[in-house]
């Protein structure tokens, strides 16, 4: 996927405002406007790093004469101990923008260390792993980019790039077949193109939806893997299939070993610690 650095600079300078405001008062107060320094993204525990290319664009955007050089890319291992990258230059502007990186670092690097472990889990299957929408609200871009540098794959990114039907849309259409007939026709009036996926809570909503046909993928909701196992020799070949409610790491070889194409974990994105990073004056 191709990044869109209109949205990546948007977010950076709203981040930038939140955070500095009128001035960064304390290093304007005690740190001469002249003064020079460098300072070294230290490791502090292992995982994966997520976030490089984005804190280098950070420093680019607030301070182009910062001089960045990078020792470990995104998608790399890291050990407690390693540097990361050096940045020098003005020590106003360091210290003005080292919050904001160590923030989107240390999150970025805890959703694609989670990520990669999971994805790990399940590489001798067909399966992808897929991250939800379970993002925080004005970051999902940079949290959906740390799951792709993690080795696992972006679900829609928004409300607005995929028809998702899930239980409560059911509900409220008055039935699956209701739901997915007023889908069609609404993709018809208004000439979009988009992919349709339709959730079921259990075997008589599977049977009604592949009667009443019509969608790309079909998610299976809190189903046991034996019951996915089942679900799957009735869902025709061309229907895409996913895993979705309560997966943990525990049980995901388990769901991932059923056959069906795509699994998705909210917890990649909703839960996750973020990795210790440190960024230290040398």
């Amino acid at each position: 996927m191709q990044l869109n650095y209109e949205i990546i600079d948007h977010i950076i300078h709203e981040a930038l405002h939140e955070d500095i405001g009128d001035g960064d008062h304390t290093s304007l107060a005690t740190i001469t406007v002249d003064a020079q320094g460098k300072a070294k993204l230290l490791v502090k525990e292992n995982g994966i790093v997520a976030g490089v290319e984005l804190a280098q664009r950070i420093f680019a955007l607030y301070d182009p004469n910062l001089q960045v050089e990078v020792f470990i890319q995104d998608g790399s291992p890291i050990q407690k101990g390693d540097i990361v990258l050096t940045v020098a230059g003005s020590s106003q502007s360091i210290l003005a923008t080292e919050r904001l990186m160590l923030n989107f670092m240390q999150r970025m690097s805890g959703i694609a260390t989670k990520a990669r472990f999971l994805a790990d889990k399940i590489s001798h299957t067909n399966c992808r792993l897929l991250d939800t929408r379970k993002t925080t609200p004005n970051i999902r871009y940079m949290e959906k980019w740390a799951v792709r540098i993690g080795g696992a794959y972006n679900h829609r990114y928004a409300l607005y790039d995929m028809i998702m039907i899930k239980d409560n849309h059911v509900d409220y259409a008055g039935g699956i077949k209701k739901a997915i007939e007023a889908t069609h026709r609404y993709l018809k009036e208004n000439n979009l193109d988009l992919k349709i996926e339709l959730e079921v809570r259990n075997f008589d909503e599977l049977k009604e939806a592949i009667a009443v046909g019509g969608m790309d993928r079909i998610m299976l909701d809190n189903f046991t893997p034996e019951n996915i196992k089942e679900a799957l020799k009735l869902i025709p070949e061309n229907i895409e299939t996913e895993a979705s409610g309560g997966i943990t790491e525990e049980t995901i070889v388990a769901y991932a070993e059923t056959g069906v194409d795509f699994i998705s974990v909210g917890a990649l994105t909703h839960s996750i610690m973020s990795l210790d990073l440190s960024l230290k004056a040398v």
